[in-house]
């Protein structure tokens, strides 16, 4: 016939069997849903301007996380404007304390940086926000009422900011300052380009704030007779500038009530190994 202690000595032992379960699973589960971040988000890190974030190899880039961003062909009146090529842009943001980041890679397999001809085109990407960055414009190049600014960078030249209140209205922005490095190796396009994040000038967008910017984008490959309207381009995604350098919120969220319940477990455990 089995003891009282028997029976303790059991309990005890499912009690601490189920506190290494539970260590695993949350050890497991919980990395991954810190690493999922919601749909159309766009991670921004922040880095330290000594890693070369303005170059596209800058050492910087090693540890901020990419978004694959799916690209479609923008409706336009132009001939065959739905056949592009260019299906996807990985795009990785990163800030300093002054600067603000948009590093873009794309597989093309020929690099055009000339115009040759009256047929020739230039590759170029570019990068849209809105002027008013707590507002959502209309997703093609904004509105009288809502625009936008977009970097623009092309294979012949630097970069250029633009303001634009709908379709065919880009005008420069006077007081813009976009750089833009790019390289083409392996057969990939890589971009770098960056701005003040402050701005006091009218229409022109401010990216020191403290809560998400929407962000689109759009690739043109110049082999492909891709120019103008006719361009691969992106849905609304977002960049999560008010999380803050050590990640959005929910990730504290997420490890707190992970550490609180082994805490808790292990306490319940502890008492009732005390007890028999």
């Amino acid at each position: 016939m089995r003891s009282e202690a028997d029976g303790d000595r059991r309990a005890v032992a499912v009690g601490a069997v189920a506190l290494a379960c539970l260590i695993l699973v949350v050890s497991a589960l919980v990395p991954a849903l810190v690493a999922a971040r919601p749909a159309y988000e766009v991670p921004v890190e922040s880095v330290s301007a000594d890693g070369n974030p303005e170059r596209p190899s800058g050492e910087a880039w090693d540890t901020v996380p990419a978004a694959d961003v799916p690209l479609a062909s923008a409706p336009s009146g132009l001939p065959n404007a739905s056949d592009t090529s260019v299906e996807t842009v990985r795009v990785q943001s990163a800030r300093t304390d002054d600067r603000f980041y948009v590093r873009l890679s794309w597989a093309d397999g020929t690099a055009d940086r000339n115009v040759t001809g009256p047929r020739r085109f230039v590759d170029a990407a570019a990068v849209q926000v809105p002027a008013d960055a707590s507002t959502r414009p209309p997703i093609a190049m904004g509105g009288t009422r809502n625009m936008v600014n977009v970097w623009y960078w092309r294979a012949d030249g630097d970069g250029e900011e633009l303001l634009a209140g709908g379709a065919g209205t880009t005008t420069e922005i006077e007081e813009g300052g976009v750089n833009a490095t790019a390289t083409h190796d392996d057969g990939r396009w890589t971009v770098v380009m960056s701005r003040d994040l402050e701005s006091n000038a009218e229409n022109r967008t401010s990216l020191a704030v403290d809560h998400d910017v929407d962000v689109a984008f759009a690739v043109w490959n110049g082999s492909g007779m891709e120019r103008s309207g006719r361009k691969a381009v992106s849905e609304w995604h977002h960049v999560p500038l008010g999380g803050g350098p050590q990640g959005p919120p929910y990730e504290t969220i997420l490890w707190t009530v992970a550490g609180l319940a082994i805490a808790g477990v292990a306490l319940v455990t502890v008492h009732a190994v005390r007890s028999t």
